[in-house]
């Protein structure tokens, strides 16, 4: 059965994106995940993004970019929110799991800015596709600045 992961591409009017290191990983990601029960796509991103990077935006401050395929068994129903380029050293991961280990650690472990075009160097070959393929980071960027708002 397919699942579907809600995030929000965090960018700022430098044109960087907010990337999270995923604990346990070489790879930086967005802050996104699965859906409870009874959340809308919107609530899940709002949700996940807060727990994740302890970062807060409204319904109202998202441009909604829609569903993408990620992999065969995930798609991801993304957002997109402009904000102030915020200190990363104060962000904090509220969410945890428990590794192999029995420790309970941060799902994400760092915090970055990344230049658009840095991008392929951070994340996993299906974030970089989905960010540079599947969407235009420029545009998207362009759009939340005031262009064009309407879905993809």
């Amino acid at each position: 059965m397919k699942t579907t992961s809600c995030g929000i591409l965090v960018l700022n009017g430098q044109a960087e994106l907010l990337l999270c290191h995923a604990t346990g990983t070489a790879y930086w990601d967005i802050p996104k995940g699965g859906m409870d029960p009874g959340e809308t796509e919107c609530e899940a991103a709002l949700r996940e993004t807060s727990e994740e990077t302890s970062l807060h935006f409204e319904p109202a401050q998202l441009l909604d970019l829609g569903r993408f395929l990620y992999r065969p068994g995930k798609d991801l129903y993304l957002f997109a929110a402009l904000t102030e380029r915020v200190d990363t050293g104060r962000l904090v991961c509220r969410s945890h799991f428990v590794d192999h280990w029995g420790r309970s650690r941060p799902e994400m472990d760092g915090f970055a800015w990344t230049r658009f075009a840095d991008v392929p160097q951070r994340c996993a070959k299906s974030m970089t596709a989905l960010l540079t393929r599947s969407l235009a980071l420029p545009d998207v960027l362009h759009r939340l600045q005031g262009g064009r708002t309407s879905a993809l």
